[in-house]
């Protein structure tokens, strides 16, 4: 009895292929063993189950294998050793011109003198300038190496480059450089390192700015020398605050003592500027994964190409917003300091981990430096339709500009920066920088579904177990934001360049009530008005009563402009003209009343109003005149209903019209006296025409 049933217990564990420890007789000649489910199943002697389902017989292949899923043994000897195979390494992309065997044929020689060079060109950017040199670097991340590299003449397996001159305690510590990471990359140094950084239901990179959630324009500096002196803008109305060259000098110089201490510094090499003509190179040294990933998906993304022969920037940033400025330092009036240097043609970031300092600080370089070559910097949106017809928006917050100038019926260039040129339009940026506070599939679907893996969200609060995002909570701050790559958006055009608009779009959020839905704009006033760059905001009192509120911010982006604003509005109408573009005012405000009496103008009159404007119909159309401000506006609009078109009609009390009227067209003229004292052209001719183009009473 014995016998048979180890005969038999052998015979079961062969066939279902369980080992004898877990099988168990039950005394009657029967085994048990459990099922994937932990369920039990007996069978007897005879080969027939006890609960008389039919016997399951397997056969045997020649081998005497019933089934052989055996694959051989993995090539590895230790567990570190699996994980090595997970990844490849990459492997060159980039032919040489002249060489043989391949579009790929490049010597190993030839990528360690590239890597070399880029790294001889980092150590060069952190140079300290007091000590004439700049660090030992090394490519990769310190947590992965699993010992400093020895300094040697011969090329190692970790790519390195020492200074010749070495004369500070920092020269005994190499400082890795994480260059041009992947997303995916960047994702596992934030989750790893960066305390707030988690992974959302919709796989983008949820982040935290640390104290600041929004731009400090205040602590913003710019060198003043004998050259910006009398380029800049400066005094009443400008943007421009003024530091010397010494104390940029010694916050450069705390940034770079800062970035060096670190054990790794991320460096990432990208581009502004889809004009190829016309792009400008740029670095950024930052000291978190989320700058890195943020300015990945804002700049310019090169090829490998492009990034192996990339060579000294144009432009680089050092930001330490970790590290707070020294408040006993010349001219820094917090802990915070932002500072251009245009000279040497740098940017240092102390005190702040916002990361949109840098998107608008580079915005600040290229409104310097591409007016230097007769191209206009502007701060709009911009789309084609498929005709070829551009158009641009200029507009500030609540204005309508994002969600008009993306339409599916055309293509968007781009959603915030661009480059008017000789050759046409052309987007600055690589990516999409968009307002998440109340953000609805429904309303953006775009930018709802743009926020995927690759994605970085600013200060948004999500679900601790779903880690689904609320929009609507402002618990952290109301500028939430979403930083993604413009490739996100379905229908944007890539390259991001078009030809010479046709249409250029001044959009206001009229609280008040008296702008017409749509005028016509001349030259003049398509200057005034742009450097006026009016809208108005809904702000509470502390009894509840709300009223308009006036906010002007000249050429719609006072705060990122450099030289003064009619330099830009002569060229813009240069443009206008030579090209023959139109300019339009268009109020997405109020209609029949202030904000409170009034009610705002519907978004499908709106829509319809800029689709005229796209068509050309609009051109067509009788115009008239209205009073004080001499704008000329339609008398009909298709799908638009005529008598909202001029506003005096839809205010049924017409004495409080006029006097809100004569309110803001005074608010425009003593805005504008901080441009008065400005002349444009030798005869002064142009500014005239300006002045006679604003309100009249």
């Amino acid at each position: 009895m014995g016998e048979s049933l180890t005969s038999n217990r052998r015979l079961i564990s062969n066939q279902l292929s369980i080992s004898e420890e877990k099988m168990a007789s039950n005394g009657n000649g029967e085994f048990t063993f459990a099922n994937g489910n932990g369920a039990a199943a007996v069978a007897n002697g005879n080969g027939t189950a006890r609960n008389g389902l039919a016997k399951i017989h397997t056969q045997k292949k020649g081998n005497g294998m019933c089934h052989d899923d055996s694959t051989p043994p993995v090539k590895a000897q230790t567990i570190d050793e699996l994980h090595s195979l997970q990844k490849k390494k990459s492997a060159p992309t980039t032919p040489i011109k002249g060489t043989q065997g391949g579009a790929f044929a490049i010597t190993l020689s030839e990528v360690e003198r590239q890597k070399q060079q880029q790294l001889q060109s980092i150590s060069a950017s952190l140079a300290s300038l007091t000590r004439e040199t700049g660090p030992k670097v090394v490519r990769g991340d310190p947590a992965k190496q699993s010992e400093t590299p020895k300094v040697s003449s011969h090329v190692s397996h970790h790519h390195h480059f020492t200074p010749t001159i070495s004369v500070s305690d920092s020269a005994l510590k190499f400082t890795h450089v994480l260059y041009n990471l992947s997303p995916a990359e960047l994702y596992e140094q934030a989750i790893k390192y960066e305390k707030g950084s988690f992974i959302t239901s919709t796989g983008a990179l949820a982040t935290l700015s640390g104290a600041k959630t929004g731009r400090s324009p205040r602590d913003k500096r710019v060198v003043k020398d004998d050259t910006t002196e009398d380029e800049l803008w400066w005094g009443r109305g400008s943007p421009n605050i003024e530091m010397d060259e010494h104390t940029f000098m010694v916050n450069r110089e705390r940034a770079v003592d800062y970035l060096n201490s670190l054990d790794k510094v991320f460096v990432n090499d990208q581009f502004l500027n889809w004009d190829p003509e016309n792009r400008i190179k740029v670095r950024i040294v930052s000291a978190r994964a989320y700058h890195s990933l943020f300015m990945h998906n804002m700049c310019i993304r090169p090829t490998p190409e492009e990034l192996e022969n990339f060579g000294t920037p144009d432009f680089t940033i050092y930001n330490a917003g970790q590290f707070p400025c020294n408040r006993y330092t010349h001219y820094m009036t917090s802990s915070t300091s932002i500072d251009l240097n245009l000279a040497r043609r740098e940017m240092v970031i102390l005190g702040t981990m916002y990361a949109g300092e840098m998107k608008k600080g580079l915005f600040s370089v290229m409104h310097y430096l591409m007016p230097k070559r007769q191209i206009l910097s502007l701060h709009s949106g911009c789309n084609m339709g498929k005709d070829g017809d551009v158009a641009l928006f200029f507009g500030l917050s609540g204005t309508g500009k994002t969600t008009l100038s993306t339409d599916h019926n055309r293509y968007l260039i781009g959603d915030d920066e661009h480059c008017w040129t000789e050759n046409g339009v052309s987007n600055i940026e690589g990516g999409c920088y968009a307002k998440c506070i109340d953000l609805s599939r429904e309303k953006e679907p775009d930018i709802w579904n743009a926020i995927k893996f690759g994605a970085v969200l600013e200060n948004i609060v999500f679900d601790e177990h779903t880690r689904e995002v609320d929009y609507s909570d402002k618990s952290v701050t109301e500028n939430t934001r979403a930083a993604y790559p413009i490739e996100y958006i379905p229908n944007a055009k890539i390259p991001c360049v078009g030809p010479h608009p046709k249409n250029v779009i001044l959009l206001a959020c009229d609280a008040f009530g008296v702008l017409p839905p749509v005028s016509k704009l001349n030259l003049a006033q398509t200057m005034y008005h742009f450097i006026s760059g009016y809208t108005a905001l809904v702000a509470g009192t502390e009894d509840g009563i709300k009223e308009p509120t006036a906010t002007f911010s000249a050429c719609f982006g006072a705060a990122f402009i450099m030289l003064h604003p009619t330099k830009y509005a002569a060229m813009l109408a240069d443009k206008m003209l030579r090209h023959g573009a139109t300019g339009w005012l268009v109020n997405t405000g109020w209609s029949g009343g202030s904000y409170g009496s009034g009610k705002r103008i519907k978004l499908p009159y709106t829509r319809k109003i800029i689709d005229a404007i796209h068509d050309g119909s609009l051109l067509n159309a009788k115009y008239k005149k209205t009073e004080v401000f001499g704008l000329e506006i339609p008398t009909e609009v298709e799908g638009v209903p005529s008598e909202i078109l001029d506003p005096v009609n839809t205010w049924s009390d017409k004495n409080a019209h006029n006097e809100t009227l004569l309110k803001l067209a005074g608010l425009f003229k003593r805005n504008f006296e901080t441009f008065t004292n400005y002349k444009i052209g030798k005869d002064n001719k142009l500014t005239e025409e300006i002045l006679a183009a604003g309100p009249n009473f």
